[in-house]
């Protein structure tokens, strides 16, 4: 299949299946994990990634309707939806069994209100804003909340959750420690008021490795950044890649379209960003910033060919992207080239290009156009 593709998002299943368990030695007890493959499972694939962790995870994360129908399509795991629904998407949701996300009264209202027109019961995870400033009640409503709750018929409260602002910061904890002593004191509201067994949940990928790691502390945990292989941040790898080795499960390739030499006092692409000082050969590569490569990388960033690195030269367009060839022997068209990963003996990492983009991996990664093909090897 592989050598049939131009382009391609290629998945190594090992990997993935390998840093799901690196994780799991990490957890303490019964503690469940949730996959988190929203934003195309941060750019790797969403169907692909759910189908090959399913077996291996709890349940799976997504933030819309759509990405959770696409996973429940190869997956017969409790799905987690954390974005806002409207009265359509609750519904979709009720006709495919996922839990939603309820951010307030207001939209918990919604939701039973819709649910009840369909004669259904839908299980819900309530937001808790324990100091992040985005979706969720407020502390201070805690128990009134849990009043009208209790007066509803179509919802089942599952689960309540929060998110860390700043966890992976470990020299300055002052703030992570205010949000786990205001969300455990929610869960202790709402476990005194009648839900002794709630499922609760903070932790994604850096409260696991700083805040949850070998202590039973919620039933569930949000495994995101470190599912794929890649660090939430320079220096949680720092203190942990002695106790957890994660491998990128991600390969970026596509194929040198065209291969020529060009004079001297030549300009390339767009802008005139760069002329040739010497006689240049130079190779076309069909892949651009529609494919997630930013205008940043213009004569700046560098891809593998024959394993060897050959930079950008001029700006990098929609569609294509041109190299400097010069050093490399016998390129020719339809030569491999590697965006991101190993080719021979080089690699190109996410953090690597997140540096030249300046941007972090996260972004890097949900930047590659869902249309390229995702090939799980």
């Amino acid at each position: 299949m592989q050598n049939n593709l131009l382009s391609y998002i290629e998945i190594s299943k090992e990997n993935l299946i390998r840093n799901i368990k690196q994780f799991r030695g990490l957890l303490k007890g019964k503690t469940k994990i949730a996959g988190v493959v929203k934003a195309n499972a941060y750019g790797h694939g969403d169907m692909e990634v759910a189908k090959v962790s399913s077996p291996y995870v709890d349940y799976f994360q997504v933030d819309s309707i759509e990405e959770a129908e696409r996973v429940r399509s190869v997956t017969k795991k409790p799905i987690l939806i954390f974005g806002y629904l409207n009265e359509d998407g609750i519904k979709r949701a009720i006709k495919i069994n996922a839990i939603i996300s309820a951010f307030d009264l207001i939209h918990i209202l919604k939701i039973n209100h819709t649910a009840g027109i369909l004669k259904k019961k839908i299980k819900i995870h309530l937001a808790i804003d324990s100091y992040l400033g985005r979706e969720g009640i407020m502390p201070s409503q805690t128990e009134n909340i849990i009043k009208e709750i209790k007066n509803l018929k179509n919802i089942i409260l599952d689960g309540v959750y929060s998110h860390f602002a700043n966890i992976e910061d470990t020299m300055n904890r002052t703030h992570a420690e205010r949000q786990i002593e205001t969300y455990h004191k929610c869960v202790k509201i709402f476990k005194e008021k009648g839900f002794p067994d709630i499922n609760t949940h903070i932790s994604a990928t850096s409260g696991i490795l700083v805040y949850e790691k070998r202590e039973n502390l919620h039933s569930i945990v949000r495994l995101g950044i470190g599912l794929y292989g890649l660090w939430p941040s320079d220096h949680l790898e720092y203190l942990n890649k002695k106790k957890i080795i994660l491998k990128p499960i991600l390969k970026w390739v596509t194929h040198v379209a065209q291969v020529k030499v060009i004079p001297a006092n030549y300009p390339i692409g767009y802008g005139l960003t760069y002329i040739t000082k010497k006689a240049t050969k130079i190779a076309v590569i069909p892949q651009g910033y529609c494919d997630g490569l930013t205008r940043t990388m213009s004569n700046n960033g560098e891809f593998l060919i024959k394993g060897k690195k050959a930079k950008i030269l001029g700006r990098v367009a929609m569609n294509m992207t041109v190299v400097d060839v010069s050093h490399i022997k016998d390129v020719i068209p339809d030569d491999e080239v590697v965006i991101i990963g190993i080719q021979g003996k080089n690699k190109i990492t996410v953090e690597e290009l997140a540096q030249k983009m300046g941007t972090i991996n996260y972004e890097v990664t949900t930047k590659i156009n869902a249309l390229l093909p995702r090939v799980v090897k």
